[in-house]
This record gives C-alpha cells, structure tokens and sequence, in this order.
C-alpha cells in the first residue's frame, strides 16, 4: 500500500553557506574578513519540507543529493526535521549543490549558485510518489528541475490525474530561461503560484502586484499569493482579492521566510482553513521565519504560529479589496 503524506514537496536541496558581516575591504591579497559564518540547509523543497513538518504535516520531500559530505548534511537534517527522506535520490556521480550567501544586516541577501541540472534529478518520470498526497509543494517552477517545459507539464498532468492540488512557487531563472507562454499549456494545473515581487515583475512585465496577478490569471493559473516582504502579501483568485500587512518582529535574516509562508498556507488549507486565516497563518510562519539565521531555525511548531498570532491580533491585517 502507498504510504499516504499530508504534503509532497518537490525541487532542489541545497547547503548555504551563510556570510554575515562581510568587509569588501581586502586584510591581505586574497583575504576578506566577514562578521559570521554558517552552515545550513536550504533549497525550497528542504525549506518547504522542514516548515511542514514542524507544523504538524506528514510530509514527504522528493529531491536529489550528490552522495557527499553535503548531502549527508541536508539528509540528517530532514531526518532531524521529521521530514520523510524514503525517495531521496542519492547520485555518486554529481555534487550536492552549495550556495554562497552574503546577508546584509537588514536580512536582505545575494548568493552565488551552481547549476544543479548535473544532479540529473528528473521527478516526473515516476510520479507515482503523488498517490495519496493532501498536496504538492513544486519547489521551485523556473528553477531545475522545473525548467524544463516537457518536464513540468509531465509532473503536473500526474497531479491532476491524482486529484492532488498544486502550490507552485517560482524563482528567478539562473541558467535557463523560460516564459510564460512556454508554460502556457501547464499554468493552468497550478492551483496556486507564490512568487516573490521581483519574480512576478520578471516573468509578467508588470510591476504592480494586481497587474502581474492578472497576467497569472490570464493564463489559467488558478490563483496567486505574491509575497510583497516586509509588505506582506496579496493574495487573488477569480472571485477573492485580500492584501496582508505584515507583522513587526526583530529580523536578521530573510532565508527561507518565502518558503516557511508558503508551507504555512497549504499546511492550514490542507486543515480546512479559509483563504483569510490561512494566509494570516502563513504571514505569522514567514514574520517567524525571519527572526533566525537560516532558514529552519525559528519555526518549531502550530502552536508557536497560534501563540505568535494570539500575540500580534492588532498586526498582519486582512484588507479585502
């Protein structure tokens, strides 16, 4: 029998290393200095996957490792997390990707990435993983694996055909680009997208959020939650449009807050939640997510996001439109 999972999250795992405090000003001919220096786990899926399961899902994560010192590391750390690591791929002929991140003191970040396409990481040639899921968590569209036309619209026939309901978050290509007409025939199985303000201006020309949402909608997607940062959000389907402020907290670092939120909202969705208190919920896991260096460090629990809301019912207000 197929073991059942509440979510299913899909995509690239990575190690970052995470630069604080770095100094441009050279101490010596090839010597740089930097406030800190860490070590975590990363790659939207691992993020994804990590969130879920602190708050209670029984959560599957579906990726490649390069079999390193790397990979071990992620596989410890989703085993650690209570993420079933069953159908991790681990490939002895390619590395684990590891990115560099250089995080500003207001958590903002840059990094520098490999191309993990040379994991040769292909999901959608045997989909029968989906079998049973509450929900896939596709980390991330535009982004290896899902940067392939062929490859995507694969996985998400596979999705549909299962009845498993798709939350897709995006990223900004890297080393290979696509358009949205070149995925016009699979935006249409997204049940929902989650990209980022910058991501959204890329890929619709359009620099408001309403305006990108509509160029989504126009496609077929089924709906669209933007993650505006220390903005909140906004959310749009074909019947609903809500913006969220977001919540006030003490944050030194970004990573991961965008996937803390999505995993956040199909956590509570998946539960019963409506769109309104299932976007406050996710709004409060990324505001948490923030308040940590790295990525799963600061998320622990449901009842820690219901204590945070309980805490804060003045902030992260709902505003329909």
């Amino acid at each position: 029998m197929t073991d059942r999972f509440d979510l299913v999250c899909v995509g690239v795992a990575i190690v970052d290393s995470i630069i604080r405090g770095f100094d441009p000003e050279p101490v010596s001919a090839g010597g740089f200095r930097a406030a800190s220096a860490s070590l975590r786990v990363g790659g939207d899926a691992v993020n994804q996957a990590v969130a879920a399961a602190a708050l209670g899902m029984k959560t599957r994560i579906v990726c490649a490792l390069g079999q390193d010192d790397a990979g071990e590391l992620i596989a410890s750390a989703l085993r650690r997390g209570g993420v079933d690591t069953g159908l991790v791929q681990f490939k002895q002929d390619a590395a684990t990707p590891v990115t560099t991140m250089f995080v500003r003191p207001d958590g903002s970040r840059r990094s520098i990435t490999v191309d993990s396409r040379a994991l040769g990481f292909h999901p959608e040639r045997d989909p029968s993983f989906l079998r049973g899921a509450g929900a896939l968590l596709l980390g991330s569209l535009f982004r290896a694996p899902f940067d392939d036309p062929a490859a995507i619209l694969t996985l998400l026939r596979a999705a549909k055909a299962e009845g498993v309901p798709v939350y897709a978050d995006t990223k900004l290509p890297n080393f290979r680009a696509l358009t949205l007409d070149e995925l016009a025939e699979a935006l249409p199985l997204i049940d929902c997208v989650t990209p980022n303000e910058a991501e959204a201006a890329h890929y619709t020309g359009k620099s408001a959020p309403e305006d990108a949402a509509e160029v989504f909608l126009g496609y077929g997607v089924g709906s669209v939650l933007l993650k505006l940062g220390e903005r909140g959000c906004y959310y749009r389907d074909a019947d609903t449009e809500l913006r969220l402020d977001a919540f006030s907290v003490p944050a030194v670092d970004a990573c991961g807050a965008g996937d803390n939120f999505i995993a956040g909202f199909a956590a509570e969705r998946l539960r019963g939640a409506g769109i309104e208190d299932a976007l406050r919920f996710a709004n409060a896991c990324g505001a948490i997510c923030t308040t940590a260096i790295g990525a799963s460090a600061a998320l622990q629990s449901r009842q820690q996001v219901l204590d945070f809301l309980a805490a804060h019912p003045t902030e992260g207000i709902i505003q329909k439109l």
